[in-house]
């Protein structure tokens, strides 16, 4: 594909999300479906409450621009849009409960975004396997592993998007660096829908981060993030995890590795403590940060600086293997 064409799908899907974003702020404020500070919780770092609607700018900005840009309209493409649906829908009802200062179940979202992860898998997307290094035959896995590795990653991603998405301009810049990563990973494979989909991610964060940036204007929820980190993983999934080597397989790893990491150490803490993975509290690493006497933007630049070194490990792994 002519990379003009990729530009164009840039700019369109960021314009989109950059146009809608304030209507919808607007809209949030008079329904009542803001984010409110709360003394009692250490997570809460505003001090004014703040619209909760970026995540439908974003859907909207990013369907919009895939399907005039590529004009797929197969089944893959209908099981990423009846997930994301899904994701945004189910995160919706757990941003209007914390809007109430409820906490919404883990169960409901747990169910639905293994659905979301196994209505991709249904569409033939999926991690079917890897070249042997040694003797260059490639090793397909049984279609049980397939399809436990293929719901893992997706789940584990979408997932970790979420639990990174604690700062003004954190999740929006870590997504908008790994797609930008798998974006040079898709072009350099020939894979010109993974790049598509990869530089359309790019517009729509980088525009939400106009106005998320600190101090934010305007969160995009779990709804949002949720379906950020589900885009992510489905981009890697078509692209870096295609025709993959052993080796290879840790790019996307790297292009996602500080929430990757990050989560992982929670995740694990979590489970040690008998504690809910869902569980909300300030684990994560932009809260030691924080803690440990740095600001927000510093603490935000750190972990940019980070995700950039490990996106740049997973390009110079991409290039020995080529």
């Amino acid at each position: 594909m002519i990379l003009i064409f990729y530009v164009l799908a840039f700019l369109m899907s960021f314009c989109i999300v950059y146009l809608l974003i304030p209507p919808l702020g607007r809209l949030a404020f008079r329904l009542d479906f803001v984010d409110k500070p709360r003394q009692d919780v250490e997570r809460k770092i505003h001090r004014e409450p703040i619209p909760l609607t970026a995540s439908y700018a974003i859907f909207i900005g990013f369907f919009i621009t895939y399907l005039l840009f590529t004009r797929d309209f197969s089944l893959e493409t209908l099981a990423l849009f009846i997930g994301g649906v899904l994701l945004l829908t189910i995160g919706t009802v757990d941003d209007w409960y914390k809007t109430k200062g409820k906490d919404f179940p883990a169960l409901p979202k747990f169910i639905v975004q293994i659905a979301a992860a196994i209505l991709v898998f249904a569409s033939g997307n999926a991690f079917t396997g890897f070249f042997n290094p040694f003797s260059g035959d490639y090793i397909s896995l049984p279609l049980i592993l397939q399809f436990v590795l293929t719901i893992l990653w997706i789940f584990g991603v979408t997932t970790v998007i979420n639990f990174s998405d604690g700062m003004d301009g954190l999740a929006g810049g870590l997504t908008a660096i790994s797609a930008v990563t798998l974006f040079v990973v898709a072009l350099a494979k020939g894979q010109s829908a993974s790049a598509m989909m990869a530089m359309i991610l790019v517009g729509v964060t980088i525009a939400y981060l106009r106005y998320n940036k600190a101090p934010a204007k305007i969160f995009m929820g779990d709804a949002g993030a949720t379906f950020l980190g589900y885009i992510l993983a489905v981009i890697a999934l078509d692209g870096a995890f295609k025709q993959a080597t052993v080796l290879s397989l840790f790019i996307p790893i790297l292009a996602l590795g500080v929430p990757i990491f990050d989560n992982l150490f929670v995740v694990i803490k979590r489970f040690v403590q008998g504690k809910s993975i869902y569980q909300a509290d300030a684990t994560q690493v932009h809260y030691r940060l924080l803690k440990a006497g740095l600001n927000q933007k510093q603490v935000v630049a750190v972990l940019y600086l980070v995700s950039v070194c490990l996106s740049l490990s997973s390009i110079i792994l991409l290039l020995i293997q080529t």
